[in-house]
């Protein structure tokens, strides 16, 4: 876990302020993996520790939500050497798009880089119903565990960070600058 942290660190992937995140909730840290994924290397390294958990399920395909599940989703299902699929919004909806098709019976490893309410992971297990979801992994989750996605679920690392609604933000009444960043139109 330390050794993880201090990646995210040392890339300035870990970040301090006051953050509006793609729930909509706000939060004075933020996770940046696609900054601790620049390198292929280390995506493989974080991938290949994801993918030692779930050597013995018989996972046939690795499926992540688009955009932030992408990297650290395929690098998790090369280690498996199975098949990647991906989920993404169309018309503000979690589909499956591109051609993708799943078997009812077909078991799949949903992977994400960071967890904080699960609400992405949920929708991209919802979108890939009626296949066989055996588990949901992550690199980062920041709800210390709290997060319910429907599905046996692990991290390499669990945070416990706070986040707030808007309306009971401290850091709103502070009137610190409130920075988007991320890749999803928040929810209202």
């Amino acid at each position: 876990m330390t050794e993880i942290l201090e990646h995210f660190r040392a890339t300035n992937a870990l970040l301090e302020g006051h953050f509006l995140l793609s729930s909509g909730l706000h939060s004075p840290q933020y996770l940046q993996c696609a900054r601790a994924l620049e390198f292929a290397a280390d995506a493989a390294k974080f991938g290949k520790m994801i993918a030692e958990k779930y050597v013995d399920q018989n996972i046939e395909t690795v499926a992540s939500p688009a955009i932030g599940g992408l990297v650290i989703g395929f690098s998790v299902a090369q280690a498996l050497n199975v098949r990647f699929i991906w989920t993404e919004r169309q018309n503000g909806e979690m589909t499956l798009r591109r051609g993708f098709q799943v078997r009812d019976d077909e078991r799949i490893l949903v992977v994400e880089d960071v967890i904080t309410t699960g609400g992405s992971t949920r929708e991209c297990i919802a979108a890939l119903s009626p296949a066989n979801i055996v588990a949901a992994a992550s690199i980062i989750d920041r709800s210390n565990g709290a997060a319910d996605v429907g599905v046996p679920r692990t991290a390499l690392v669990s945070l416990s960070v706070p986040s707030y609604k808007p309306e009971e933000c401290p850091l709103c009444s502070m009137g610190i600058e409130l920075v988007k960043p991320g890749s999803r139109t928040p929810a209202k």
